[in-house]
């Protein structure tokens, strides 16, 4: 058995399990396979191109108009990163939908990610719903929705199966696609319900809706293509005990161990914070029809093809491959 791989891992964008109505509509986690003699030499030449006083070098500061040729460096063929470092982004929003796509699965099981399954009723849902239903339905829906699927979500929000599926018998007679997939789901209101239940009886049974977790899961797939990975974390509270443990069973033992750390003392966090931050930058944009061709360009080698990516125009020029769920 060869020595685990160590991967240093941040994200970009995370506000746990709330992925509507957030401060970001992009999520952005950056693995980075680098020794901390590499990383070093990485920040400090970031430090002297893009200077800040700050002792711990993020995202923010590489970001800066000013600081632009720094950034195009970092990203460019001459930089330190290409080839070392993988970037999964997720559309939250897509992610969502998904979620709700995949309550229509007459066997469904919650999983890391979405249900392969329902990757087309998802994409159908993403694309039609606003349209159909109009943004303040649709933004309803989906927050239903998301709050209907955390076991915990410490805003003192409740929302019940009823209230939920009210908005839901309302929606299904919108119509085309969209409208047909609402009446699916009407049908499929008892397994909504009894999901619901065994959620709430033990929360840790099933993948969390934090988006965190399947980005894990998948930078330890990837980077342990050869043999187990340790990952070395920023701080999160979301990887507790319990999550941790249940990563390492979902991946049968390719997670030799997650440590959690303080970024400030580790410069491979910090080159993974300054590339997630980048990375959910330059996705945000293009996703709003606001991107910068050049930096877009930069940032593909990087994205992982299986980031859970819903808009079609901005996935062509973000995501290399076919995007695909794990």
């Amino acid at each position: 058995m060869p020595d685990p791989l160590d991967i240093a891992c941040d994200e970009s964008g995370a506000e746990g399990e709330k992925l509507v109505g957030g401060n970001s509509d992009v999520f952005a986690h950056a693995s980075v396979l680098m020794d901390a003699g590499a990383a070093a030499a990485c920040v400090g030449e970031l430090r002297l191109r893009a200077p800040t006083p700050a002792t711990e070098y993020r995202a923010g500061h590489v970001l800066r108009d000013k600081h632009r040729a720094a950034l195009l460096w970092l990203l460019g063929p001459e930089g330190p990163v290409l080839g070392n470092v993988r970037v999964f982004l997720t559309d939250k929003i897509f992610y969502v939908a998904g979620k709700v796509a995949g309550l229509l699965q007459e066997d469904h099981a919650p999983r890391l990610g979405l249900d392969p399954r329902a990757w087309a009723t998802a994409a159908a849902l993403y694309r039609e719903g606003r349209r159909a239903f109009g943004a303040e339905r649709w933004t309803a829906l989906l927050d239903s929705f998301n709050y209907l699927l955390r076991a915990k979500n410490g805003q003192g929000v409740t929302t019940s199966v009823e209230e939920t599926f009210d908005l839901v018998d309302v929606l299904r007679g919108a119509g085309g696609p969209a409208g047909e997939i609402m009446e699916e789901l009407w049908r499929a209101r008892p397994r909504v319900a009894a999901f619901r239940e065994r959620l709430l009886d033990d929360p840790y049974v099933f993948p969390a809706l934090d988006p965190l977790i399947p980005a894990i899961v998948r930078a330890v797939t990837f980077w342990g293509a050869g043999g187990p990975v340790t990952v070395v974390h920023d701080r999160q509270t979301t990887l507790t005990d319990e999550r941790i443990a249940q990563m390492r069973e979902i991946l049968g033992g390719r997670m030799a161990g997650l440590w959690l750390v303080d970024s400030e003392l580790d410069e491979r966090v910090q080159v993974a914070d300054v590339m997630a931050g980048v990375a959910r930058r330059i996705a945000l944009d293009e996703l709003a029809g606001r991107g910068d061709p050049a930096l877009t360009a930069l940032i593909r080698p990087y994205v992982d093809p299986a980031s859970i990516w819903g808009d079609e125009r901005s996935r062509d020029l973000l995501i290399p491959g076919e995007v695909i769920s794990r």
